[in-house]
């Protein structure tokens, strides 16, 4: 099976993430990356009937034994001033962090 993965296409990613890997180290990835797409594939080919369910962990979940939706419920801090009162640096009650320093790519 040809490499989806090739050089070229690899090269491209590594350049559009902006890592850094010594030639042996993107081998290595390109290699492994092109590994796990050949085991999705021989995974898809497996053929399914239709009739079976989708499943997490191997056991059916389906939705008449799933728990429902929990409600989103605020519970304020009961305590707001000490919590604030650790904070180094405070602006109109919220805190400061310091920046954190990047480098345009």
């Amino acid at each position: 099976m040809p490499e989806e993965i090739t050089p070229e296409l690899f090269d491209h990613l590594v350049e559009l993430a902006a890592l850094e890997l010594t030639p042996a180290e993107g081998e290595y990835l390109r290699r492994e990356l092109n590994h796990q797409l050949a085991s999705i594939h021989t995974l898809a080919a497996i053929p399914l009937a239709d009739d079976v369910e989708p499943a997490a962990r191997g056991v059916p979940y389906p939705v008449e034994v799933s728990p429902p939706a929990r409600e989103d419920v605020h519970h304020p801090f009961a305590n707001v001033a000490a919590l604030l009162a650790q904070a180094p640096q405070l602006d109109d009650g919220y805190i400061i962090v310091p920046e954190i320093p990047h480098e345009e790519l």
